[in-house]
């Protein structure tokens, strides 16, 4: 006891570097208020993909409350790169539902330092990211400074800048960006220019514009005062110069001798050569007719129907082209009683709508996972898993359904007496690997 009184540092608390990951869904209350069930049963689906994903990108959730989830990472890389795998894999989702019943996630990424009590993180580095979600819009994605510090040469990403934001009980402005694009993910929702903290800027336009528009106001009042004063002066210095303005009578007569000049302009031979060829209207007949006659030839209903057929023909593979491809992306199985979430990458091939893969089972374990499966023209997807020994004996099979939708593959199954498994790859190649 007393060697802890002499140490200073005994009962300290511990401190580290943390990329921290904050997340909750927009319109929450709106939701639960206009469907309690159907709700919940989004939010946990998109929960336990969430949290497929942290654990993929090494990371690890250290609080949830509500609907909202904290996330801790030791790198600022792996943070940002699963938090837009998780706005592309719930994106996905959600396009399955109805708009006003989508449940998105805002995201906020701070890097600073936090306070270590048990396996809770405090501090104004969990603080930060925190109010940054808030700057985020719906399915979006803010970014502090230090954040973009670390990874603006490490990540194909496109960037907003959002300028330097005051928070609520933030002592100091904080640097912040907007995620408004990824690669192989798509645009991604950023705030527009001028959000918050435009508006004072706004009041004091407005002030300016007050002041601006009340002295040109007051100016143009004391100038009509000024020439209402001065009219009869005016008028007297102006009237000896009325009648020589009303005297040019011969200049309003030069449009008599303007008239002719117009006269040359060549209406009249025109007309003449129009009047004779319709005096004539017997070859114009036999000229028009051949015309007739080619231009009906091109108008048949059968060619233009065979060209309507060949160009839809033609689209389809142009649709299954742009299909075909090397995909990539997580394959996640579920939390058991006695397993943990478990989180791998692998990839297959799409082509002409069937999609195939392999890949080893960990190593020197022998044992192959294949992949097949079909993706129609409307966009459902059946897939296969299967893991088969060196003898070609099978052990686990894996059935996924799920949907393709701009470039993006979403399934999901249940294998094990129950054991989800959840596919969310997305296009990384034009051609086969």
């Amino acid at each position: 006891m007393p060697d802890d009184l002499d140490n200073p540092y005994a009962h300290s608390l511990e401190r580290k570097l943390a990329t921290i990951v904050s997340a909750d869904v927009a319109e929450f209350s709106r939701l639960m208020g206009e469907d309690e069930e159907q709700t919940l049963r989004t939010f946990r689906g998109h929960k336990q993909v969430f949290e497929s994903l942290v654990a993929m990108h090494r990371g690890r959730i250290f609080n949830t409350a509500g609907d909202a989830i904290l996330a801790e990472f030791g790198s600022a890389v792996e943070a940002v790169r699963c938090a837009t795998d998780i706005q592309a894999a719930l994106r996905t989702r959600n396009d399955q539902l109805q708009p006003s019943r989508q449940v998105r996630f805002r995201i906020g990424i701070n890097l600073g330092d936090v306070m270590v009590q048990g396996q809770d993180l405090l501090g104004d580095g969990v603080n930060v990211a925190a109010r940054l979600q808030t700057a985020a819009e719906p399915g979006g994605i803010c970014i502090s400074g230090s954040v973009h510090d670390q990874i603006r040469n490490k990540l194909s990403l496109s960037f907003h800048s959002l300028g330097e934001r005051s928070f609520k009980n933030i002592q100091q402005p904080v640097r912040t960006f907007s995620i408004t694009e990824a690669e192989g993910h798509g645009a991604l929702p950023s705030p527009k220019p001028g959000g918050a903290g435009s508006g004072w800027a706004k009041w004091v336009a407005a002030g300016l514009l007050l002041v601006v528009g009340g002295g040109g106001y007051w100016a143009y009042t004391v100038k009509q005062r000024s020439e209402a004063q001065h009219a009869p002066s005016i008028a007297a210095t102006v009237q000896p110069e009325a009648t020589p303005r009303e005297t040019p009578k011969p200049s309003v007569e030069k449009p008599a001798t303007e008239g002719p000049k117009q006269a040359p302009t060549p209406v009249h031979p025109v007309a003449a050569k129009v009047s004779s060829a319709a005096r004539t209207p017997e070859p114009p007949p036999a000229s028009v007719a051949p015309v007739a006659k080619t231009t009906e030839a091109p108008h048949p209903a059968p060619p233009n129907e065979s060209a309507k057929s060949g160009a839809s023909a033609a689209a389809a593979p142009t649709v299954s082209a742009g299909r075909d491809g090397a995909y990539s992306g997580p394959i996640c199985y579920g939390k058991t009683l006695t397993e943990p979430v478990r989180c791998f990458r692998a990839q297959g091939t799409i082509s002409g709508g069937k999609i195939t893969g392999q890949w080893p089972v960990g190593k020197d374990t022998g044992v192959t996972m294949f992949l097949a499966g079909n993706v129609s023209a409307s966009g459902d997807v059946k897939i296969e898993m299967h893991s088969e020994k060196a003898d070609g004996s099978r052990l686990v099979t894996i059935n996924l359904t799920g949907t393709f939708h701009e470039l993006l593959l979403d399934a999901t199954g249940t294998f094990l007496r129950g054991r989800s498994a959840t596919l969310n790859w997305h296009k990384t190649s034009p051609t086969a690997p």
